[in-house]
């Protein structure tokens, strides 16, 4: 692999597993013991609201427990010392890549720690719980909502992605199913672009077949040598 100057990351539940957030995807299609449909779409928020944004509360409120991994230490020191182009995209909705100190990042599918108004679209920085009804701080609609792109919305800032991905000169994926789209056609994109393509994953991905590298293994292990191998050159 020819040494890149801009690299666009992307990260998955993988890198935040080791942290002790469950991943996404279990046995049965089951989130921690709800079904994604309801809890992750906009029909279960219009269903039961209150089932959700209680689901939602007791995601944001288990944050406090964990702690960034080395993954995440090494990607922000990555951030920190890579004199090209960087970007961190991940599909996590937790802030543990804020908190290691990465800031070359954006959340494309929304993040815990911040409440969206339905009405007005202002977003707010949220730590605490929000039930259902709490009113906007700017336009006083009781709509607010967890900032979580749920199935069937589109996820936020892809054109800067796009732009990023057309920029780059290696996308790397780690800790991803290759599984949940628009993440998944990233590597393609990144190929028709151009760029080199490297998997860092616990065990193969289902998009395993389009990166020009794969290596396999606990992240907290294969990105800080991965990191050390890119700054040393």
């Amino acid at each position: 692999m020819a040494d890149p100057k801009n690299i666009v990351i992307l990260t998955g539940a993988g890198i935040s597993a080791e942290s002790g957030i469950a991943t996404f995807r279990g046995p049965g299609g089951l989130w921690e013991g709800h079904r994604v449909e309801d809890v992750c779409t906009p029909q279960a928020l219009a269903a039961d609201p209150a089932l959700v944004h209680r689901f939602y509360d007791l995601r944001r409120a288990a944050l406090a427990s964990v702690r960034p991994n080395p993954a995440h230490d090494a990607l922000a020191r990555l951030d920190r010392e890579w004199a090209g182009d960087l970007l961190i995209v991940t599909q996590n909705v937790d802030d543990l890549h804020e908190r290691a100190g990465a800031t070359r990042m954006l959340h494309m599918h929304g993040a815990l720690k911040q409440a969206l108004c339905a009405a007005c679209g202002e977003r707010f920085d949220w730590a605490d719980d929000l039930p259902p009804g709490t009113p906007c701080p700017a336009c006083a609609a009781p709509a607010l909502r967890p900032d979580i792109v749920f199935f069937g919305e589109i996820p936020y800032q892809m054109e800067r992605i796009e732009a990023a991905l057309a920029q780059a000169d290696l996308f790397a994926s780690i800790g991803t199913s290759g599984a949940v789209y628009p993440a998944a056609g990233f590597v393609r994109m990144a190929k028709a672009y151009g760029a080199a393509t490297l998997e860092l994953n616990l065990d193969p991905s289902e998009g395993s077949s389009w990166f020009d590298e794969s290596r396999f293994g606990p992240a907290g292990t294969l990105v800080p040598a991965w990191v050390e191998d890119m700054l040393s050159r």
